[in-house]
């Protein structure tokens, strides 16, 4: 597969994930690139022992970061597997993967089922599985939007297809206060880009995976503010089942469908007053 595919991972003080994120890939047999954002833990030794290729570069925005990752000049493979430290694959998906590449296949990109823990829960209900994310590209044919500020999706031009198995995105470091910590730095960074309006495309309910997602973020930056929290939770916590996964999902589901949209709500009315006071 050297020749074929090589692996992309982002990193920053990722001790307690890492490990597990490498061992999942050694059966492919590719070449692994982790972009580092100067970690201060042990992170770069435990990569190191591993053998993969090991850079760093300041960390601004997700996107950007992908975009220095992306234009490595070693990085000179057709296909490209971009993960996040806390993922890891499934010795299913790990072969279903190296099968696909071999068969030449016509398909520009393809997207990868996550299964999200919580707390070390799998979250199976409000929405949240099956959940695919477009992770395998030919590296030629892949783009990031710079306008999205609080996270990064890789997009294709031409075709696409789901794979069958699963990813694992378990975050060894996630506390509820970690957790909590984070999503408010990224709430910030959502408000401002709804905030600030920056354009987004118009998506199509009946495409693919990011299709649908950006005709939804369409729909969701005009409703009002304050009062779409509500509808997201009971929508996802009732209607989607999300009650199904017990006492931490009742946590996972609250923080992240309610509390964390009616943070962003906040933080935008609070960046709108200050705007009509100055």
């Amino acid at each position: 597969m050297k020749n074929l595919l090589s692996i992309v991972i982002l990193t920053y003080n990722e001790e307690k994930n890492i490990s597990k994120c490498l061992h999942s890939l050694k059966t492919l047999n590719a070449n692994v690139y982790i972009v580092d954002s100067f970690s201060n833990d042990s992170t770069e030794d435990i990569a190191k022992s591993f053998g993969v290729h090991f850079v760093q570069n300041k960390f601004e925005t997700h996107v950007k970061q992908w975009q220095f990752a992306l234009s490595l000049s070693e990085l000179n493979t057709e296909w490209v597997l971009g993960l996040d430290a806390d993922q890891e694959l499934t010795a299913e998906l790990a072969k279903e993967i190296k099968e696909t590449l071999i068969r030449q296949p016509n398909e520009n990109g393809f997207y990868l089922n996550r299964r999200n823990y919580f707390l070390n829960k799998w979250i199976k209900h409000g929405g949240y599985y099956p959940r695919y994310l477009l992770k395998l590209f030919r590296k030629d044919c892949v783009y990031l939007d710079e306008n999205e500020m609080m996270d990064h999706h890789f997009y294709v031009r031409g075709s696409t297809r789901k794979l069958q198995y699963d990813i694992i995105e378990n975050n060894l470091k996630e506390d509820l206060s970690f957790w909590i910590n984070k999503h408010n730095k990224y709430a910030s960074l959502q408000a401002k880009e709804e905030f600030n309006k920056l354009e987004i495309a118009n998506g199509n309910f009946f495409g693919n995976q990011d299709e649908k997602r950006l005709f939804l973020k369409k729909i969701w930056n005009k409703s009002p503010l304050f009062i779409r929290p509500f509808v997201y939770f009971i929508y996802r916590y009732f209607i989607q089942l999300g009650f199904i996964d017990g006492k931490k999902g009742l946590i996972f589901h609250f923080l992240q469908a309610f509390w964390y949209r009616f943070l962003v709500d906040a933080k935008i009315y609070e960046m709108r007053k200050q705007e009509n006071v100055n």
